[in-house]
């Protein structure tokens, strides 16, 4: 067994271990957290050291254990993509284990323990599931994933998280149905469960072309792409804030990990529609996600908005790197999966970073309502500050690592656009238009989050007395806020090992995009990027105004006008300001056929209608059983009883008679036959 994989095992040992623990000491909730707390710290930091050998190398770690069924060995591998993953999971596991020492103290009472339980599970899961090369054993791990992620999400036990995570429980096993068919149809073929017999199984392209609509079916519901999206808005801000980064920054990434899974991994990505249809569905879903999320005043149901645009940039990625790999352009290919890749890293970290400060908001105020916060700035600065690079690398501001990542998206969709294929020559365009308003409309989204919610005047009693969090949920924040920073300004560091995996799953030789701080989408580049170069402009942009002021200060009136906002003449009120409906309401009117396609798309209503009709059903028909079928059959048993005890006369001699009438009948019946 190699170093990689016995460090990984003990990564999932404490885990498994520390839930069981976290379960045991529920009753003494303070040290069940703290339990769950350190487990997670520890199994994250032993899942990096495990898989960072593999990213460096590009290597691939493989092992198989015998297991009590036949047909399934438990098989590990832990590749490229694999070790990706797990690093991944593992940082947003170690930030979100140190915030939950403070934030999950809000919980006491509300079966914390039981919290860290499902916690430790969860994490345990996507490990496992991202590092399993065999199918069965691939979905008893998804099955378990989406059990503990349902239980986290019914943590508040209200009518709001019972609905979103009855929604979620179907929509996630719709999808899990799917995947199972499509594994089948692969087994059928292969005669084995196991991915590398997947891997040199050729399926037919109409066969294949199933395989793949049925796993892209399935992940993306796991994903939350539109159509399949309505479960994520509802679950995601009904779990705790640590959960909700887990969820949205790592759990939805699982279904972008099985796209690429099945469509490049194991079909090979050889028909060019596999990419198209990922491009198309990645398109869609980045700009209506944002659009939802314009009109939102829920700060977690805002977030969870940007997963489903966030999961469409992904998407875009992959989709043009499948392209690539079907028309044989490696560089297509590459820098398609590239620009995936890397934005699938740079959502988990500002995206877990942005729920964390929500969360924090929430620890004060009590309250997802962006009209009850305000001035939130100056009474919770570290979090104000963590959150507004957030907003920036979400916005894919430069030098922040959301503009690298769009960056080479962008690139790849150039290239694409260059194409002789008619069919590309139009996708190409048509989603650099679409990404260009996704990105357009993310900064306007995110101006409104962090002016109605940090700047101005405060908007109730609880945002004016609001303070800052406890240290452990400030360090949190801050690590994530400089990833945030160093995966934008380190580009050329991360390039060659995102790139590194996204050669090994196109099988082309690599590229060299980084050389000496700026980063390249071509090996003939005709544009680059320097990281670097870009901060150090950015930074002189804004300290140069500030050395000015400072210089000049002294030469300014010292009686300054100070008060309320000018107000045209009238007496300045509260409810002047800009509130979060107020700010987008001309972008709702504008949009206002897409926002009534949010309602048409939402399989809830019909769900519950189905429910309902099944609940009244059942009313209906029990008493119908009880009294046509059980009730009846109830009754004639004692009534047959009493007709028959006249045969018990107590007389031997009858008993007699009884016997010589049954054989007679017997011998009558033999003669007969």
């Amino acid at each position: 067994m190699s170093s990689s994989i016995s460090l990984l095992i003990t990564s999932l040992l404490i885990y498994v271990v520390g839930a069981f623990i976290s379960l045991a000491m529920r009753k003494n909730e303070q040290l069940s957290i703290n339990i769950s707390g350190v487990t997670g710290v520890l199994g994250g930091l032993l899942g990096i050291v495990a898989c960072i050998p593999v990213l460096i190398s590009n290597d691939t770690v493989v092992d198989v254990f015998s297991t009590p069924f036949d047909f399934a060995q438990f098989s590990i591998r832990i590749d490229g993509l694999a070790a990706f993953m797990v690093c991944v999971i593992s940082l947003m596991v170690i930030i979100t284990a140190l915030y939950s020492f403070s934030y999950v103290k809000e919980y006491i009472g509300k079966g914390a323990g039981t919290m860290g339980f499902f916690m430790n599970l969860f994490i345990a899961s996507m490990v496992a599931l991202v590092t399993s090369d065999n199918a069965f054993y691939f979905l008893v791990f998804f099955e378990m994933m989406s059990l503990a992620s349902y239980f986290l999400v019914l943590t508040e036990q209200d009518d709001n998280a019972t609905n979103a995570g009855l929604l979620y429980f179907f929509i996630a096993h719709a999808g899990s149905v799917l995947i199972m068919i499509a594994f089948f149809i692969f087994y059928c073929y292969a005669g084995s469960f196991e991915f590398e017999a997947f891997r040199h199984t050729e399926l037919s392209m109409p066969l294949a072309f199933t395989v793949f609509i049925l796993a892209f079916l399935g992940f993306g519901a796991k994903a939350g792409m539109i159509p399949l999206h309505s479960w994520l808005p509802k679950a995601h801000p009904a779990a705790p804030s640590h959960a909700s980064a887990m969820m949205s920054g790592v759990m939805v990434k699982i279904g972008i990990f099985g796209i690429i899974k099945v469509g490049i991994d194991l079909l090979g990505a050889h028909n060019m529609w596999f990419g198209v249809i990922v491009l198309a569905f990645g398109a869609v879903s980045s700009v209506l996600g944002v659009l939802y999320a314009l009109a939102e005043h829920d700060i977690k149901k805002l977030l969870a908005y940007h997963t489903v645009e966030n999961i469409g940039i992904i998407m875009m990625g992959v989709g043009v790197g499948m392209i690539g790999m079907a028309i044989h352009n490696p560089v297509l290919a590459i820098v398609g999966l590239l620009g995936g890749l890397y934005h699938l890293l740079n959502h988990a970290v500002f995206k877990g970073l942005l729920f964390l400060g929500a969360g924090s908001v929430m620890y004060r105020l009590h309250s997802k309502d962006m009209d009850l916060m305000g001035g939130l700035g100056k009474l919770m600065p570290f979090t104000a500050f963590c959150f507004l690079i957030g907003t920036m690398a979400i916005s894919a501001l430069p030098p922040f690592n959301g503009f690298v990542s769009e960056w080479f998206t962008y690139q790849s969709l150039f290239s694409l656009s260059q194409h002789n294929d008619v069919v590309l020559r139009i996708a190409g365009p048509v989603a650099i238009i679409m990404l260009a308003l996704t990105g357009a409309l993310a900064a306007l989204c995110f101006v409104k989050v962090y002016g109605i919610s940090f700047g101005g005047a405060p908007r109730s009693e609880k945002a004016a007395h609001a303070r800052e969090v406890p240290k452990p949920m400030v360090i949190a924040m801050a690590i994530l806020a400089l990833f945030c920073v160093l995966l934008g300004v380190g580009a050329s560091v991360v390039t060659p090992i995102i790139a590194n995996i996204a050669t090994a799953l196109s099988h082309n030789e690599m590229l060299n995009l980084a050389e000496n701080g700026v980063v390249v989408a071509s090996n003939t580049p005709n544009t680059a990027l320097s990281t670097p170069m870009v901060s150090i402009m950015l930074i002189a942009f804004f300290v140069l105004p500030f050395m000015y002021y400072a210089y000049t200060k002294g030469n300014r009136m010292a009686d300054r006008a100070k008060g309320n906002p000018w107000a045209c003449g009238y007496a300045y009120e509260m409810d002047m300001a800009a509130s979060a409906g107020s700010f987008t309401r001309p972008l709702r009117i504008i949009f206002k056929p897409l926002y009534t396609l949010r309602q048409v798309l939402d399989p809830a209503p019909a769900g519950a209608k189905g429910i309902n009709a099944l609940i009244s059903g059942a009313t209906k028909t029990e008493p119908f059983w009880e009294e046509k079928v059980t009730m009846p059959i109830a009754h004639f048993i004692p009534w047959l009883g009493r007709k028959i005890q006249w045969l018990q006369q107590g007389d031997f001699r009858v008993y007699c008679v009884y016997f010589v009438i049954a054989l007679v009948v017997l011998l009558l019946s033999i003669a007969l036959m």
